[in-house]
């Protein structure tokens, strides 16, 4: 068996450093890289995509709402033609240091609020999926397991990885509980690992209430911004690792 292990990378600024970008890298097997629009710019971009293709991890955009002093995780209304041209103008974006480096765009994630909104809202999914379409028909969509963006995914045509998260509390449907609410973050190393071989191994999660839910997991993320971040990704890939399930980038 194989999965994906993946994080949110490049959310600094070109004057500061990448944090632990580097050793989470060599930890992971892609990355979602921001574009500029909830965090990074092209200084961040460049560096980061250069570490990926040095740690050889696949590289993703992960465009967000253009929202840098809420991080891209406040909720903002968006037209579906709006939505379109943004990921759209992100995913270019990224693509060309991709190019620069002499690799391919691997896949795309939303981020934040825009993620969580087109998990639920089917006509802002389907504009995203078709943004990244027509970006490139080949790239894979990165969504909420069992998520609207998947099912538009799928129905436009594209290649779709369901992720499920090591380091988040879930509620019954199926959605990730807000970060408004208390327990939305797992901060203990053992209870993001026990998840985390829970969905990858068993393809369950147990909600914030304590009910077991069943999960598609491609793609596990660890939150790259996270306090423990690179505790958690070390942590993770070792124990998926002694499961006997392979730590690989989706096909």
């Amino acid at each position: 068996m194989v999965i994906d292990l993946n994080s949110d990378l490049g959310e600094s600024y070109g004057a500061y450093t990448l944090g632990h970008d580097e050793e989470i890298l060599q930890m992971v097997s892609s990355a979602n890289i921001a574009c500029g629009f909830h965090a990074g710019d092209p200084l961040v971009m460049q560096r980061t995509v250069a570490l990926a293709r040095q740690h050889g991890v696949a590289v993703g955009a992960h465009p967000g709402l253009q929202d840098l002093v809420g991080f891209g995780r406040r909720k903002m209304a968006v037209s579906p033609e709006e939505a379109y041209s943004m990921v759209l103008y992100q995913v270019g974006a990224l693509g060309a240091f991709v190019s620069a480096q002499g690799l391919k765009l691997h896949h795309v994630k939303p981020h934040g609020a825009l993620y969580n909104m087109a998990a639920k809202d089917r006509v802002l999914s389907e504009a995203i999926a078709a943004a990244v379409y027509d970006a490139d028909k080949n790239l894979i969509l990165y969504g909420l397991a069992g998520s609207e963006l998947i099912k538009a995914g799928k129905a436009k045509g594209l290649k779709t990885a369901s992720e499920v998260f090591a380091d988040r509390s879930y509620q019954e449907d199926g959605s990730l509980t807000p970060r408004s609410q208390p327990g939305a973050l797992l901060e203990d190393e053992e209870e993001a690992v026990a998840q985390a071989l829970a969905m990858a191994g068993e393809g369950q999660a147990r909600t914030a209430s304590g009910k077991l839910i069943p999960v598609k997991a491609d793609t596990i993320c660890v939150h790259g911004d996270g306090a423990k971040a690179l505790a958690f990704a070390k942590r993770i890939r070792a124990a998926l690792e002694t499961a006997g399930i392979k730590v690989g980038s989706c096909p």
